[in-house]
């Protein structure tokens, strides 16, 4: 078995986030909303300067030494729908992509029907659906589907590599 620090992004506007550091898991949510007369341009300055952050919070510990970063980022591929949600979408991804090759940590994009299929059984589980099994294997309330996508994307990552979890 493997133990690994990964990033697991659910990249959007309201990105879901699950880490595994020195075999803690950590999820949430971060909101990127744009604000009133923002461009798209501030939004990824913000997802930039947050994924900057996490990666500080990867290589330290509570006494503040360095240890390791991130060594595998996860991500849901981005949906090729169209319009401006698509944009934001596939620029943050590209986004995640060059974190990862900036850091050089391996990066692996999931597409949804198999973190979907992975969490539920069902490739084309709803956003109910994916809370729940976040919450049946957690036990805790998920803040949105988003936090239980990266989750879940943290979990299929662990599973495929023989990552353990444990401190």
């Amino acid at each position: 078995m493997n133990i690994l620090n990964i990033l697991a992004i659910d990249a959007a506007l309201k990105t879901g986030w699950a880490t595994l550091i020195n075999g803690r898991i950590e999820s949430g949510v971060q909101d990127f909303t744009k604000k009133r007369g923002e461009s798209n341009g501030l939004v990824f300055m913000r997802f930039n300067a947050w994924l900057d952050g996490l990666y500080r919070m990867g290589i330290r510990n509570v006494d503040n030494r360095c240890l390791r970063s991130f060594e595998l980022v996860v991500y849901e591929q981005a949906h090729h729908r169209g319009g401006a949600a698509t944009n934001l979408c596939v620029g943050m991804t590209t986004r995640v992509e060059e974190f990862a090759q900036r850091i050089s940590a391996e990066c692996m994009p999931i597409h949804t029907a198999t973190l979907k299929k992975y969490a539920t059984g069902s490739g084309r589980a709803s956003k109910e659906q994916m809370i729940e099994a976040f919450e049946a294997a957690t036990y805790r309330r998920a803040i949105t589907d988003d936090e239980a996508d990266a989750y879940f994307l943290l979990k299929l990552a662990m599973n495929e590599f023989n990552i353990i979890q444990g401190e």
